[in-house]
């Protein structure tokens, strides 16, 4: 394992921190460090969500070690590091297989590619000193490891190009109101915080939950007629959540209700 990640586990989450004093900055190892912790994540019937965070109070993480971008001769060699991951940058950007959900706890800075990292998270939750921005343009490239693409989709089209084009700092308590932050906690309580709604989602169906993360980006430009067809049984698609509609825990959950009692899910 690369020292400059810690993997923890707590029953069916398991937490994955950033520790690469001082920034936190991300290179190749620590991007095939994260889709390792990632890819146990998602292989491990028994893990049901991740947490990312970073180490540290001051970086969530500052995004991709220009120090080490610099020390290229070779512009097409640059390019390739930031890539170099199975998962795409910082092992999370591209790693469209993993249908397990993840909660990016931003304890702080989160410029340029540590931006994207919690852009790639289901769920940001944010310590209230976080703050999130976008260097990149006046750095001399583009912020395209997840921020041009997903950005623009989950804040006003305004917004998100005040953001790309200035690189200006969005604190957490905009980010909360423009909805881009789940919540916004006291720097002591965010992995608390985390930790509570990792819980929380981990108490779904195993199935439910990663057809959930299956069905909502395939169906989310859908035309209404469209999505809903996507969601019958039958279509190929979509094959966790034919799996969901065929599993024993799909007659599990309405025999839990009708007994009053917790459900036992066998993720089958």
């Amino acid at each position: 394992m690369n020292e400059d990640i810690r993997v923890t586990r707590d029953g069916p989450v398991i937490e994955i921190t950033i520790d690469r004093p001082p920034a936190n900055a991300i290179n190749p190892g620590v991007s095939n460090a994260i889709y390792d912790a990632l890819a146990r994540l998602q292989t491990d019937a028994d893990l049901r969500v991740g947490i990312i965070t970073g180490g540290g109070e001051r970086f969530f993480s500052a995004g991709w070690d220009l120090k080490e971008i610099a020390a290229f001769d070779d512009t097409a060699a640059a390019v390739e590091s930031a890539f170099a991951s199975p998962g795409g940058f910082a092992g999370i950007s591209e790693y469209w297989d993993l249908k397990k959900p993840v909660i990016a706890a931003v304890n702080g800075i989160a410029a340029g590619g540590g931006f994207e990292i919690a852009l790639a998270a289901d769920f940001i939750v944010a310590a209230e000193g976080a703050e999130f921005f976008l260097p990149d343009v006046q750095r001399g490239f583009l912020p395209d490891v997840g921020a041009v693409q997903i950005l623009p989709r989950k804040l006003p089209y305004n917004v998100a190009m005040d953001l790309l084009y200035t690189g200006r700092r969005m604190d957490a308590a905009e980010a909360l109101r423009w909805g881009l932050a789940h919540s916004v906690w006291p720097a002591t309580e965010l992995l608390d915080g985390a930790r509570a709604l990792a819980r929380e989602i981990a108490r779904g169906a195993p199935l439910a939950l990663q057809a959930l993360k299956e069905v909502v980006p395939a169906i989310h430009n859908l035309p209404l007629p469209e999505a809903f067809a996507a969601t019958k049984p039958g279509n190929d698609a979509l094959p966790i959540y034919q799996k969901m509609l065929n599993s024993e825990d799909f007659l599990e959950g309405p025999r839990a209700f009708a007994e009053k009692r917790d459900p036992v899910w066998k993720g089958k």
